[in-house]
């Protein structure tokens, strides 16, 4: 099964020979997405030859492979985690069930529409990041770039092949709808908020990487928790992709605050600006934006929706068979930061309706271990500055804080406070306009642009200086 048949036409590990009717209907969608990605894909660089991983196995001992590619005849397939035998419901009323194979009946619109909304995501990345392969900081970040966005659009195909094998003909008009909407677009945008924002350069992509992929890699492994095998079969192997798209988030932050610690320390000042770097404040703005928009990607604090997940055994909490507890909830409570008039308070509430917000505290965790390590970098140069994560209420368009104006350290604003002084803490025109400056492609092998350090090492035991892209 560890495999993949790359004799078809759809690379996949799911015998896709043995079943016509859903063979036909990818091979109908097979050349839209093609025009998609022509469409929306990398512009500028699609008949480039990229040193690109492709998976050829599911077998987390040795499943890429590493060679040259045009992105347009990337091998895009279908792959599943291998199955696991026996495996059941592990949470909820149908805990202790056999794991399904088929959707059941009474929880397919459910199920549908979880599949469709992880699904949206996948190529409005994609769009939101076409541009950015001609403001590149080196032929490396360009490549980690085009890798993110290919592994993107097989995620894309993970979740259509869902949508065809087990929803017919509702499934099928979900799957051409995934190709209709816009990142942005002002009459069809993508579903979730955060994938209509721009990602305008490259500062903006990395934060994307680190917060928003994030978010990917939670809402995958809570899916991957799910009842429905095929699902969690799915996200399982998604996420063994996702985890570079993460790398590629906290590395590429990581270098920028480097390289502008080398230049503080070697130019005695602060003020970097004028020495063509980006001064940390603006970074911490930077990072303010693209936390606070991410963490409106796991709801409402109080959502019935994630307690029905939970109780039908579709969405499961993050590493949900580690916990020790009775896996139904039903008695059990979690605390939760609630507006309570000019206070900011944390109560007790039923834990099923509040799963966002511990799945919001699990991914806080996480990004806060990354954070740590960019201070590291910053502590080593001997520079008295941290970057710190926003709290949770600031910047909120979601939940119970979407009203509420709340600084980056917790504090309950009016009106007139936060107009006097969002700027501090949220990038302004002139910040946008100095990094958009400073993004100016660098394309000679081993050379980088000067507001980014180099990497430590490259890719698959290449050197740094390897043509990753090379020209045409």
């Amino acid at each position: 099964m560890a495999g993949i048949d790359y004799a078809e036409r759809i690379p996949n590990n799911v015998d896709l020979t043995e079943n016509r009717r859903l063979q036909r209907a990818l091979l109908d969608w097979q050349p839209k997405f093609l025009e998609w990605w022509q469409d929306m894909g990398p512009a500028g660089f699609q008949t480039r030859d990229v040193y690109l991983r492709t998976a050829i196995s599911v077998d987390a001992r040795g499943w890429a492979h590493f060679d040259y590619v045009k992105m347009p005849d990337y091998r895009w397939g279908i792959f599943l985690a291998e199955p696991e035998a026996g495996r059941l419901v592990n949470f909820g009323d149908h805990q202790g069930q056999p794991a399904w194979q088929e959707v059941p009946g009474e929880y397919r619109g459910t199920l549908r529409r979880l599949i469709v909304t992880q699904g949206d995501t996948e190529p409005a990345s994609v769009e939101q990041q076409r541009q950015l392969g001609r403001t590149c900081p080196s032929i490396y970040d360009l490549r980690n770039l085009f890798q993110v966005n290919v592994e993107e659009g097989r995620h894309l195909w993970a979740m259509v092949y869902l949508l065809d094998a087990h929803f017919g003909r509702d499934g099928r008009e979900e799957a051409e709808a995934l190709l209709q909407r816009r990142s942005g677009d002002r009459d069809k945008p993508r579903i979730l908020g955060a994938f209509n924002e721009p990602t305008p350069d490259w500062l903006s992509f990395f934060l994307f990487c680190f917060f928003t992929d994030r978010d990917g890699k939670y809402q995958l492994a809570s899916l991957a928790e799910s009842g429905f095998d095929p699902l969690s079969r799915t996200c399982r192997f998604m996420l063994t992709e996702e985890a570079h798209h993460m790398f590629v988030g906290e590395a590429g932050v990581m270098r920028t605050v480097q390289r502008t610690c080398e230049i503080m320390r070697e130019q005695g000042t602060d003020d970097v600006r004028k020495h063509g770097v980006i001064d940390l404040p603006t970074l911490q703005r930077y990072l303010n934006f693209h936390c606070s928009v991410s963490l409106d990607l796991f709801g409402s604090e109080i959502s019935t929706n994630a307690a029905n997940f939970y109780t039908m055994g579709l969405k499961g909490r993050f590493e949900e068979t580690k916990k020790a507890d009775d896996h139904r909830l039903k008695a059990a409570t979690y605390p939760v930061a609630r507006l309570d008039g000019e206070r900011i308070v944390v109560q007790d509430e039923p834990a099923l309706p509040a799963l966002n917000e511990r799945l919001r505290d699990d991914y806080l965790a996480d990004c806060q271990r990354g954070v740590d390590r960019w201070n590291e970098v910053i502590r080593k140069h001997g520079i008295d500055f941290e970057l710190r994560l926003p709290h949770r209420g600031f910047h909120r368009a979601i939940g119970a804080f979407a009203e509420a104006k709340v600084s980056p350290d917790g504090r309950v604003l009016t009106e007139a406070e936060w107009d006097a002084r969002h700027g501090e803490w949220l990038p302004t025109t002139e910040d946008q306009a100095y990094v958009q400056h400073l993004m100016q492609p660098v394309t000679e092998l081993g050379r980088f642009a000067n507001w980014i350090a180099p990497p430590a090492r490259g890719i698959n035991g290449k050197p740094v200086d390897f043509e990753y892209v090379r020209r045409d």
